[in-house]
């Protein structure tokens, strides 16, 4: 496929990584890579099939939304599980192209999304960004994923597999799990290692899935040299995590400062999803009774585990964990994180550290040899993060694989 060069004139760099800006430079994509970066002050001279004149305006990596998912049309779960994956896809490619509009030009399947959606993706059939699929969530009987009220009879004897999980119990059904989702081309692996709010019969504070079957879980990722992300809102469910090997704790909501610590130690990232939280709790008075009554202790406890988090230096990402008439909100999380963390911090999660966690070192970054995967921002988010919570406006251009999704430059 013929890539169109670019070149970008007069930039200010925010590159993803460093905390000050680099001003007035040229930077030139070329085959959907970032080619080269001009000194500050010097011009680049090479032809390019197009030139935008950004003057000044803050270029910046492609986001990344490390907790996404695809199939999300409903914030009825229940639902999603029992319809097939073929209309799912289809609502997912509406979503994926509404969330590229946002600026997210990488996101991970936090469970659902399947080969046929990515493969489209890849292909360039739909215009989305492109996904890191985690294939179907694994959750034991009863769990997080297990979304079947309790007053249900259960006919066959046996747990149905949904669209977006399947049910697993014991560490010979785990690895079997696993394999078949790596198998079908999971990037990673994902597990549910605590409570949660949506399902009806599991606490928050509930532990799910023994060591072993974590454990297992966690050798077989190995096996494909990639990892395991779980959900995980208590802070016994993300020390076990931490101590187990899970890579990616999801959510973290009541991490405490011990916890954090050893998190810290172990070198796991944990992937704080607040704008979910606030989403639910603004809708709360329309929720059903279990799930109000799990939510909040969570809301009122998230925003200080983020904070313990970053004060003990522990690896923070981006996700969002949006459903149903809650997307569309997903650049909240940038003006919700801020309220703990730098601007600085926060943009990072969502650039260079996402990049880190998800092993995609040519993302997330404004560098030589990185992916041209870009957004072009009218402000300076460093200073002011609020622009990141207006994309339509605030992000004049959008750029995927080097190729212009959006542009709102005018011709020089």
């Amino acid at each position: 496929m013929n890539i169109p060069s670019i070149i970008l004139r007069n930039a200010t760099v925010f590159d993803g990584e460093n905390p000050i800006l680099i001003s007035d430079v040229d930077v030139l994509l070329e085959n959907g890579v970032i080619k080269a970066i001009s000194k500050p002050g010097e011009r680049l001279f090479e032809t390019a099939s197009q030139e935008l004149f950004v003057k000044g305006q803050c270029v910046m990596p492609g986001l990344i939304d490390a907790h996404f998912h695809c199939n999300s049309f409903t914030l009825d779960i229940a639902k999603i599980e029992k319809t097939h994956e073929s209309y799912c896809s289809i609502r997912a490619s509406q979503l994926l192209t509404e969330t590229l509009l946002r600026g997210f030009t990488t996101v991970r399947d936090a469970a659902g999304a399947n080969f046929g959606i990515v493969r489209a993706v890849e292909e360039g059939i739909i215009t989305a960004p492109r996904i890191l699929s985690s294939g179907k969530a694994i959750s034991q009987t009863g769990g997080h994923g297990d979304l079947r009220p309790a007053d249900e009879l259960q006919l066959c004897g046996c747990a149905s597999h949904g669209s977006m999980t399947i049910i697993a119990d014991g560490e010979d059904q785990v690895r079997l799990a696993v394999r078949e989702q790596l198998r079908a081309g999971a990037n990673q692996i994902k597990l549910f290692v605590s409570g949660g709010v949506i399902s009806p019969t599991d606490p928050i504070w509930m532990p799910q899935f023994s060591d072993a079957e974590i454990t297992a879980a966690v050798q077989e990722a190995a096996t494909r040299r990639t990892y395991v992300m779980a959900h995980a809102h208590t802070a016994d469910a993300s020390a076990r995590c931490a101590r187990l090997g899970i890579r990616s704790i999801e959510h973290g909501t009541l991490i405490d400062a011990q916890c954090a610590q050893l998190i810290a130690e172990k070198g796991s990232f944990v992937v704080p999803t607040l704008v979910i939280i606030e989403q639910l709790y603004q809708q709360i008075e329309n929720l059903p009774a279990h799930m109000a009554a799990k939510l909040v202790p969570i809301r009122d406890q998230a925003l200080a585990a983020v904070e313990h988090c970053s004060k003990a230096g522990v690896s923070l990402g981006f996700g969002t964990d949006l459903f149903g008439k809650f997307h569309g909100n997903e650049n909240q999380e940038f003006v919700l994180r801020a309220k703990v963390q730098p601007n600085f911090e926060v943009l990072r999660s969502a650039t260079s550290i996402n990049a880190e966690l998800i092993n995609q070192p040519l993302l997330g970054k404004v560098k030589q040899g990185c992916i041209a995967d870009l957004i072009i921002v009218a402000g300076n988010p460093l200073e002011d993060i609020t622009f990141m919570n207006s994309p339509d406006e605030s992000f004049t251009a959008i750029i995927k694989n080097g190729q212009l999704i959006k542009n709102n430059f005018k011709g020089e």
